[in-house]
């Protein structure tokens, strides 16, 4: 192995029910990490190849169950097998995930051991604009850093799930927008007793959120995290601890691949854009470590507003969150100590623009819906947007399989959304 150790293991088979096979030609060892409800991960390996993350039932027998790899660096090799397959699902036709598996196996090799032996660095990111469903400025990483940081979210995510509230619905599995809807329809139908009484919603909204985040509070957010759960003495903590401040403190405008021109930038707010952030500060959006520290940093807040002041029927979606009472008086009181909150402990600024406090009957828009009176309706921009990409693809796409997946695709959601 890298450390110089190794250790010898005998190709004692494996066993299905009462029969035993492939005695003396096959190694099978369990790890120690659940691939579902009834599978596991194991190793695999024969006189031509080794697979050390093969998943199959726990009912069939293995050599042994480790409880924990006696050398790091072997559970870092799994690991890192593990996040390179969940990074190329839906990236198998991008430039970057291919030349990465023209020579998969000395690549994979090659980030293993600079991760091992601490020389690990953040590549160039391609830098881009996006207008649809807003227009947005996006930081592409390479696919050799998007293994890392599925590498970083597969260690982070289950020590941080459990503290995260329960109306928390950016990025987190079985959840999504439309949760966030059902569950706004929810208070909204649990404060109104069922739309018989008055009920009022306050929704808000974080200025330039993503390009504001003060990453030294991040990242002693997160550090301070996995310090008081004990998470020290992991065999792969002394690699997170490495590499974690190089993701978050990396700063990706640096040599960073500007692909399109520069006209497409023009009315781009500077509050959206990493270029005109503050020094320390920011984010990339496009980053799937991005969308989890996001989630982290606005943790507080949303312990906050539960907590301190009391609010029960609260929600939040990456920066856009409610706060659902009958009365619209502790409503507004609730704004003043937000801000302050925002300001002092996280240096973040409510938009002074997206301040909406409603009577739900009025409407609610919410992630691409609006919610009235137990209905549901497409928002304007959101059918606006609708329309224009399927006047877009019936107008220039060529391919009619094409044409029927994206008509499919805007008839389920619309189908689910308003169902």
């Amino acid at each position: 192995m890298h450390c110089g150790c190794s250790k010898r293991l005998p190709a004692a088979g494996s066993r299905s029910g009462t029969s035993v096979y492939t005695v003396g030609s096959v190694g099978d060892y369990w790890s120690s990490t659940p691939g579902g409800s009834i599978f596991a991960y194991y190793l695999y390996f024969s006189a031509s190849s080794v697979n050390p993350a093969n998943n199959n039932n726990r009912y069939n027998g293995r050599s042994v169950r480790l409880v924990q790899h006696p050398f790091p660096e072997e559970e870092l090799l799994t690991e890192l097998f593990l996040s390179y397959y969940s990074a190329r699902s839906n990236k198998r036709n991008t430039c970057s995930q291919i030349r990465f598996e023209r020579d998969l196996s000395r690549n994979l090799i090659e980030l293993w051991e600079d991760i091992a032996s601490f020389r690990y660095q953040v590549g160039r990111s391609m830098c881009f604009i996006i207008n649809r469903p807003v227009k947005r400025e996006v930081f592409a990483a390479s696919f050799r850093d998007r293994i890392v940081h599925h590498l970083l979210y597969r260690y982070l995510m289950p020590i941080f799930e459990p503290t995260f509230i329960y109306d928390s619905y950016s990025c987190r599995v079985g959840k999504g927008t439309l949760f966030g809807i059902n569950r706004l329809e929810h208070h909204i139908r649990s404060v109104s007793r069922n739309y018989t009484q008055p009920c009022y919603v306050l929704k808000l909204d974080i200025l330039g959120y993503f390009m504001s985040m003060d990453r030294t509070i991040l990242y002693k957010m997160v550090m301070d995290t996995l310090r008081r759960k004990g998470r020290t003495e992991d065999v792969l903590f002394p690699y997170v601890a490495n590499l974690l401040p190089k993701v978050i403190f990396n700063d990706p405008t640096h040599n960073c691949y500007v692909k399109g021109k520069r006209s497409d930038w023009v009315g781009l707010p500077p509050s959206k854009s990493l270029f005109h952030a503050a020094p320390g500060c920011g984010l990339p959006i496009g980053n799937l470590t991005s969308q989890l520290l996001s989630n982290i940093y606005l943790n507080g807040l949303d312990q906050f507003v539960k907590r301190d002041l009391q609010c029960c029927h609260y929600g939040r979606y990456v920066d856009d969150f409610y706060l659902v009472d009958s009365s619209p008086e502790f409503l507004l009181s609730c704004i003043n100590p937000i801000r302050d909150f925002l300001a002092s402990t996280l240096h973040l600024t409510l938009h002074p623009r997206k301040l909406y406090l409603q009577e739900q009957s009025k409407g609610v828009p919410f992630l691409g819906c609006v919610l009235r009176g137990g209905r549901r309706s497409l928002s304007r921009r959101a059918a606006r947007l609708m329309r224009e990409r399927l006047l877009e693809v019936l107008t220039f796409e060529q391919n009619p399989f094409q044409i029927r997946a994206v008509l499919n695709s805007y008839r389920g959601h619309v189908k689910t959304a308003l169902a």
